[in-house]
């Protein structure tokens, strides 16, 4: 019945002369990262992150919404990566200089104040030099750790 009532309706016939007929606009969804800074005002600078990867230095220029991992994809870097999640290791770096929030990763602590990080959930707090390693290395860092 309602159906059928919107058809009614919908008819110019049944319009009265002083109302038109508009169809609304689509619904546009927006996707706000959890960490995206909505305040108004300045927001805080983009950090340069030096990468070292496979025998090459590339700089990025991070904001503090993104991660360094996410950065890389997007300037099209080939950087070892999986699950995103900070969960699988697969994107393991050596933090050499500066400072990133870490803390939705898995690593241990102790791991952690080694200066190892994962980029897929390294959030950078300052400018960074990290390096690129091999999954293995950190990975018998992290399992060595879990056995103590």
């Amino acid at each position: 019945m309602a159906s059928s009532l919107f058809l009614n309706l919908s008819t110019p016939s049944l319009l009265s002369p002083n109302l038109s007929f508009r169809p609304s606009p689509p619904l546009r969804f927006l996707h706000v990262s959890p960490r995206l800074n909505l305040r108004r005002g300045p927001q805080p600078p983009s950090y340069k992150i030096t990468m070292e990867h496979e025998g090459s230095t590339h700089e990025l220029e991070v904001e503090p919404d993104e991660t360094i991992l996410e950065k890389a994809l997007d300037e099209g870097f080939s950087v070892p990566h999986d699950c995103k999640l900070g969960v699988c290791m697969t994107c393991p770096a050596k933090l050499v200089k500066g400072d990133v929030d870490q803390s939705d990763g898995m690593l241990s602590d102790d791991v952690v104040e080694q200066g190892y990080t994962l980029l897929c959930v390294s959030y950078p707090k300052s400018d960074c030099y990290i390096k690129v390693i091999p999954e293995e290395e950190l990975l018998s860092l992290q399992l060595a750790t879990a056995n103590d």
